[in-house]
C-alpha cells in the first residue's frame, strides 16, 4: 500500500493529486481527503474507476472501496443564525 501513498500522482494524475491525498487504508477501504467539496464530489464520481486502477497496481481485490472525505470546517456554531 505504500506505493499508493508514494505514487499518488502517478495513479490518479497530477491534477487530481494536487487536490486530493490518500489518508489511510484499512480492511480494503482507502480513505482519501479532498481539499474542497468540489474535488470531493469529483473523486466520488470517479471512485469505481479509482478502485479498478488501484487494484491493477496492487492486485485484484486489494481495494474494495474508496471513502472520500471533504475538508473539515469544524463544529457548527449554535445560536444567532437560526431562523425563527
Amino acid at each position: 500500500m505504500g506505493g499508493v501513498f508514494g505514487n499518488w500522482p502517478g495513479i490518479v494524475g497530477p491534477q487530481l493529486a494536487e487536490h486530493t491525498r490518500p489518508e489511510r487504508f484499512e480492511d480494503g477501504e482507502l480513505t482519501v481527503a479532498a481539499d474542497s467539496t468540489t474535488w470531493a464530489t469529483q473523486l466520488r464520481l470517479l471512485s469505481s474507476t479509482l478502485v479498478k486502477r488501484l487494484n491493477e497496481e496492487l492486485g485484484h481485490g486489494t481495494v474494495r472501496r474508496v471513502k472520500v472525505v471533504g475538508p473539515s470546517t469544524g463544529p457548527r456554531r449554535q445560536g444567532g443564525w437560526r431562523v425563527r
